[in-house]
């Protein structure tokens, strides 16, 4: 059996007259940490949301887990998008209590145990968050999904350096790596370099590149901002 837990054929998404993805073909493998980088308006956010189900391409094949997807798959996939999508009214606890309602894969102990380890109150409403909490209590919600694949759309952005590594932290300390595959996309890739298996370039729309970040290091002698820099000259 493959480990190749995504797959994109010839994939295109246009919206009205803007093609926001061009033609896209790869495949990533099963439990590994996945970088998608590029400049804003690449087609980063479109890419995960055709991986979540949430649209469909106008052209090509999506196929998670060998099987192409028509539509949302919760129990494969758990979806980080960078928008607010949080209750506003219901407490931290609440939250996490709607949420193992909704998804049968929820691991509430999980949650909780990652509330301690982010000091994250969990008596305090949503909409009293602070976006560094906010940031927190999304991370806490996407990593206790019990799924192979977890999507994060700039989990980073906008938050202040203490927040992003304690974010980071928790990424070591929760992912299940015999289990699960992150892909996230970031502009926070010094940050989160040291976390990547892999790295995926995206530049107008087009796929620049699929490469392990080891491989970069040990054959280009650059960071992988000074590689991303120069690919996209």
């Amino acid at each position: 059996m493959s480990n190749m837990l995504v797959k994109f054929q010839n994939v295109s998404k246009k919206y009205a007259r803007q093609v926001a993805l061009q033609d896209i073909s790869f495949e990533l493998p099963s439990r590994s940490i996945i970088g998608l980088i590029g400049p804003n308006g690449s087609g980063k956010t479109t890419m995960l949301k055709l991986m979540a189900g949430l649209i469909r391409p106008n052209k090509g094949t999506v196929m998670i887990d060998g099987k192409e997807i028509k539509g949302r798959i919760p129990e494969k996939v758990s979806f980080f998008p960078d928008g607010d999508n949080l209750y506003p009214f219901y407490t931290v606890a609440e939250t996490l209590d709607f949420f193992s309602k909704m998804y049968s894969d929820f691991d509430k102990k999980k949650a909780f145990e990652m509330l301690a380890f982010m000091e994250l109150p969990d008596d305090q409403q949503v909409k009293a968050l602070s976006k560094g909490n906010k940031g927190r209590l999304k991370m806490i919600l996407a990593l206790s999904r019990q799924v192979p694949l977890i999507l994060m759309d700039e989990p980073l952005s906008g938050l202040d350096p203490i927040v992003r590594n304690l974010i980071i932290k928790s990424l070591l300390s929760f992912i299940d790596v015999e289990r699960q595959t992150v892909i996230m996309s970031t502009h926070e890739v010094t940050e989160i370099e040291p976390l990547l298996d892999r790295v995926m370039l995206m530049y107008n729309g087009q796929l620049q590149a699929v490469r392990e970040v080891e491989d970069i290091r040990s054959t280009s002698s650059m960071s992988l901002v000074q590689w991303m820099s120069n690919a996209v000259k």
